[in-house]
């Protein structure tokens, strides 16, 4: 057997699936993103208001299976108030470690991203559990490119 549904599905990933952060449209939103899977289907839009170089407000709104929806209620709760900045440094950590990239140096990471080590086990589950951060971080580097 490939790995163990149980370390897939964490409380954390239950928690976030059942009880998402943020789930609610803004669709009078300055910006709004589509992250769209059309192999599994999943589908979120991602609803965003800024302050200058800040996120002042992230929602979002959609369905998929509970690893993408936890994911993404993870990256709202994550995101919200930070800066562009720091907010890519956000998404590029998290995006590593789904990646299985080395996290040397990065003792911090979230125990929420922690949560998501179970997708290691489930290749196929990557795109999941990075559908909604892949997005956020093209918004990000856009934006981040439009400053300098």
């Amino acid at each position: 057997m490939k790995g163990d549904l149980k370390k897939l599905y964490s409380e954390i990933i239950r928690h976030h699936n059942e009880s998402p952060f943020h789930f609610q449209k803004m669709e009078q939103a300055p910006h709004i993103l589509k992250a769209y899977n059309p192999v599994c289907g999943d589908r979120f839009e991602l609803y965003l208001a800024n302050e200058g170089n800040r996120i002042s407000q992230i929602h979002f709104y959609g369905f998929g299976c509970a690893v993408s929806k936890a994911s993404t209620s993870i990256m709202v709760k994550s995101l919200e108030g930070k800066s562009l900045q720091e907010a890519n440094t956000i998404c590029n950590d998290y995006l590593g470690f789904i990646q299985q990239e080395k996290m040397e140096g990065k003792p911090d990471l979230a125990d929420d991203f922690k949560a998501f080590s179970g997708v290691h086990d489930f290749p196929e589950r990557r795109e999941c559990a990075t559908l909604s951060w892949t997005e956020m971080q093209k918004f990000i580097q856009s934006g981040i490119e439009e400053t300098k």
